[in-house]
């Protein structure tokens, strides 16, 4: 629905809406990609505490550095890192926006290539950036040649890649990184926020970063980590890359309870990380079941899985939501994506997708 005519609302925004995955009541969940194991009960206790030492302070102002969180981040990821190269911010969205508010922005190009994350050209929109979407094969990987060619036309100031991509789940191939870093004229954005789902032996751009001072590799703790109500995303890159995106964040942005809430949680890694095994087990099994089932099914390394094609996919998805099962209607058009839930929720998706599609 369109703002009423008296709402001064800037032209380009005039017929758009908000960014919202349904958000609906319902026994299983699958449609958002989160993990579906919470904190056990004395993790939850530490980020309890953790919070409740802030919450005699919070009539001051938190660390406009997130010092400690940064460090944590840090000697989480590896790689030699230290906090001077690592930046925090209210889940990887703000990461996102405030990387094109820094590298583009009105008369520079942002580029990526589609079916990926439909927020990225709405990052753009806001920053005043202009977009450009190349495309993916039928398998949804990139065709190299084709990417470079684009960016040798375009002479983008920022090209996202995604690994895995979401929607689709698909791995990006290491050895087109190194092209597109070679080729990029500007920044390249890694965006990693499923990484702990890949594949054994799949590897991370963080191995590049010290090759390619440009590079930026994004990550969150809403998938793995099961913190999606936290919202804590961060992104690794050059030193001086990372003190460009502190120019552009809001005063005290991350609030003294998000850190506080994050770094306990980070000390709790072995445990939130445990259930990762288990869901890329769920996931392979997921697509394996569809896959007998008659569906066309896309490489996954995510924790969720793109399958169809449906002739008429929002029939599939309202009569699997009509027997209590929310999926995703998202990506190219006549497929659908399923996160990966508990066995129980797979079971139940399964049964209502049998019900539904007659297979």
């Amino acid at each position: 629905m369109s703002a009423p005519s008296w709402v001064p609302l800037r032209d380009e925004l005039r017929h758009e809406v908000p960014y919202g995955a349904p958000q609906l009541d319902v026994p299983v969940q699958l449609n958002v990609n989160e993990n579906p194991y919470g904190p056990s009960a004395e993790t939850a206790r530490d980020i309890a505490d953790a919070v409740h030492a802030v919450a005699t302070s919070l009539n001051r102002y938190p660390d406009r550095e997130a010092t400690v969180l940064r460090t944590a981040l840090a000697d989480y990821l590896g790689h030699g890192l230290g906090p001077d190269r690592v930046w925090a911010a209210n889940g990887s969205n703000e990461v996102m926006q405030q990387i094109l508010q820094a590298f583009g922005g009105p008369g520079r190009t942002a580029l990526s290539f589609a079916p990926t994350y439909s927020m990225y050209p709405e990052y753009a929109r806001n920053t005043h950036t202009r977009w450009v979407s190349g495309r993916r094969d039928d398998d949804f990987g990139i065709d190299v040649g084709a990417a470079l060619d684009l960016i040798a036309d375009e002479q983008p100031d920022v090209v996202v890649l995604t690994s895995p991509n979401n929607p689709t789940g698909t791995a990006l191939d290491p050895a087109h990184a190194r092209d597109v870093l070679e080729a990029a004229p500007g920044v390249v954005v890694v965006d990693e926020a499923y990484a702990e789902f890949r594949r054994a032996g799949t590897p991370t751009a963080l191995e590049l970063l010290d090759e390619f001072p440009r590079l930026l590799v994004t990550r969150t703790m809403s998938k793995a980590f099961a913190l999606a109500g936290g919202r804590l995303g961060y992104v690794a890159g050059h030193a001086a890359m990372i003190d460009a995106l502190r120019i552009v964040r809001l005063p005290y942005h991350l609030s003294a309870v998000t850190q506080a809430a994050a770094t306990a949680a980070l000390a709790h890694a072995d445990e939130l990380l445990a259930r990762v095994d288990d869901l890329r087990r769920g996931r392979d099994e997921l697509a394996a079941r569809l896959t007998a089932g008659g569906f066309t099914v896309a490489e996954s390394d995510a924790n969720f899985v793109l399958f169809g094609r449906f002739d008429d996919r929002h029939a599939v998805w309202q009569g699997l939501l009509d027997r209590g099962v929310l999926i995703r209607e998202t990506g190219p058009d006549g497929w659908l994506r399923v996160s990966v839930g508990t066995p129980t929720e797979m079971d139940a998706f399964h049964r209502a997708l049998e019900e539904v599609t007659q297979r």
